[in-house]
Formats: C-alpha cells, structure tokens, sequence
C-alpha cells in the first residue's frame, strides 16, 4: 500500500488516501492526523461526517483491517 495526500475540503487538515482506494471503489476511505486523533472520512463525501478516533485505538484497530 502507498498513500497519497488527497484534496480537501478543509484545506487545514491533511488527508490521506490509500492506493487501495479507487474513485469507483464502494470502500474508500481516507485518514488525517490532527492534534493527538486521528480523524476518518469517506473520500466520497469529503464535507460528511468524520470519525474522530484516538491514535491508541486507531493503531489497535489497523492489524483487524488489514485481514479483513
């Protein structure tokens, strides 16, 4: 996997989409870290909702993602 910074609809915030994701994908997901979260949005809908998510839970979270 390599990432890419994509565009964003808060320009203060630096988001990142994975390789993995497509335009005409149905998961795509993008991440940015910001002031001790780490925030998750669909890339679809960049000005949606966003999860915010502590680093301690998104790290514990990254080894179940990649298996499934």
């Amino acid at each position: 996997m390599t990432l890419k910074a994509s565009g964003a609809a808060n320009s203060n915030v630096e988001w990142i989409k994975s390789s993995y994701s497509t335009a005409d994908g149905p998961d795509c997901l993008e991440v940015a870290p910001i002031r001790g979260r780490i925030l998750i949005r669909d890339s679809k809908n960049p000005a949606g909702p966003r999860l915010a998510l502590a680093p301690t839970a998104w790290t514990a979270f990254l080894p179940y993602a990649s298996t499934h």
